[in-house]
C-alpha cells in the first residue's frame, strides 16, 4: 500500500486508500468501519489503505452527524486489541455552521468528543463559506427555506485552524472545496501550510489545472466521490428535496468497462486506480463488505498509458461536477462560493 507524505514538520504519511464516510447512517458504520480494518484500511474519512498496512484512513465530518457511532467502532476495535490508535488516519472537518476563527476550537474538539480520540491525523475547513448556527449546530434558515449566510474571513479561520496544531490537537490541517484563488490567498497568509485539498475529483470531473497547482505547492490532493458518487441524487432528494438532472453513471461507460473487462477488475476498481497512479488519495464511501474490500484491492495490477489517456479523455470539466452544493438554498450568492454556479 502506497502512502503519500504530507507537507508537515512532523513528516506524516497519509494512505492513499481511505474510507469515506459521507452519507452512511449509524446504524450502518460499525460494521462498514470494523470491515475495512480488518481488510487493511486504515484512512478513515470522516475522509483507506491495503495489507498489510500501517495505517487505516477514516474520512468524517462534524455534518455527517456519524461521528459518534465511528467513534464507537473506533473504541471497539482498540478495545478488541486488534489495532492501536497510531494504525489510524482520521480525518474530520470543520462544518460550514463552524467556519468563523472564534469557532475552530469548538468544534474541533466536539469532533474529538464525538470519536473518542485526543487529537486527528487531519483538520480540514469543509468549504470557504459559512452559515449562520443555531443552538442545534444547524444552519439557520430563511422563511423561504434558503439559508442564512455568514459573511466569515476564511484566512483568520486558517490563523485559528493552525493553533489547533500547536495546540496538539490535530496533526495536520487543510481545506476542502476550495478553489485555486481561496486556496492561494490561504497558502500566501500561511505559517502552517495547507497539507491536503479536499475536492470533488473523478474521471468526468478531472480539475486537472487544481490539481496542478496542489503540486507545484506540495499540497496533496484527496478525491471525494472517486466513483461519481452513485447514491448522491437520492441523498440530496431525500435530505433536501433537490435533485441534479443528467445525473452522471461514471460506472456504468463504456470505456470504463472495457479497461476493467481487460484486467479482470470491477468499474470501480479502474476508476480508483486512474487517480492513485496519478497520486491522488481516494477515499470512496461504500457499506457493503465486498465493495469494501474491492476498493481496496488496486494494488496488484497497472494502468497503461493508453489505458490512462481514454480514462483522461473522460472529462467533461465543470459539466461534470455533482456537488455544485445547491441543496444549500441561496448557497450560491455567499462571496466565498467556490464553483462555477450552474443551476441544473
Amino acid at each position: 500500500m502506497k502512502n503519500i507524505l504530507l507537507n508537515n514538520a512532523d513528516k506524516i504519511e497519509m494512505p492513499i486508500v481511505g474510507l469515506g464516510t459521507w452519507g452512511a447512517e449509524p446504524a450502518e458504520i460499525k460494521n462498514a468501519i470494523l470491515t475495512a480494518m480488518d481488510c487493511g484500511y486504515r484512512h478513515i474519512g470522516m475522509y483507506k489503505l491495503v495489507t498489510p498496512c500501517l495505517t487505516l484512513i477514516l474520512d468524517t465530518a462534524f455534518s455527517y452527524n456519524n461521528e459518534e457511532a465511528i467513534g464507537n467502532a473506533l473504541k471497539e476495535w482498540f478495545t478488541s486489541g486488534k489495532g492501536r490508535r497510531a494504525d489510524v488516519f482520521v480525518t474530520s472537518k470543520l462544518p460550514c455552521v463552524g467556519n468563523r476563527a472564534e469557532d475552530v476550537e469548538r468544534f474541533l474538539k466536539l469532533s474529538l468528543e464525538n470519536l473518542q480520540l485526543e487529537y486527528l491525523d487531519l483538520y480540514l475547513i469543509h468549504a470557504p463559506f459559512a452559515f449562520k448556527c443555531d443552538s442545534n449546530f444547524t444552519p439557520q434558515l430563511e422563511g423561504d427555506g434558503s439559508f442564512v449566510l455568514d459573511m466569515n474571513d476564511n484566512v483568520l479561520t486558517w490563523k485559528a485552524m493552525e493553533e489547533q496544531v500547536k495546540k496538539g490537537l490535530c496533526r495536520s490541517i487543510g481545506l476542502s472545496n476550495f478553489n485555486a484563488k481561496q486556496l492561494q490567498n490561504i497558502y500566501k497568509a500561511s505559517e502552517i501550510k495547507p497539507a491536503v485539498l479536499q475536492i470533488e475529483l473523478h474521471a468526468y470531473l478531472q480539475q486537472r489545472e487544481l490539481v496542478k497547482l496542489c503540486q507545484q505547492l506540495n499540497i496533496a490532493v484527496t478525491a471525494y466521490s472517486p466513483l461519481g458518487s452513485p447514491g448522491a441524487n437520492i441523498y440530496f432528494n431525500t435530505k433536501y428535496n433537490y435533485s441534479l438532472s443528467n445525473f452522471p453513471d461514471i460506472l456504468r461507460n463504456f470505456e470504463v468497462n472495457e479497461i476493467a473487462h481487460k484486467h479482470n477488475k470491477t468499474p470501480g476498481q479502474i476508476l480508483l486506480k486512474h487517480l492513485i497512479q496519478q497520486d491522488v488519495v481516494v477515499i470512496p464511501k461504500s457499506i457493503n463488505p465486498n465493495r469494501i474490500k474491492q476498493n481496496i484491492n488496486i494494488f496488484d495490477f497497472k494502468l497503461s498509458a493508453e489505458e490512462l489517456k481514454i480514462l483522461n479523455s473522460l472529462d467533461k470539466g465543470e459539466n461534470g461536477r455533482i456537488f455544485y452544493c445547491l441543496f444549500f438554498k441561496g448557497v450560491e450568492k455567499h462571496p466565498e462560493y467556490p464553483f462555477i454556479c450552474k443551476l441544473k
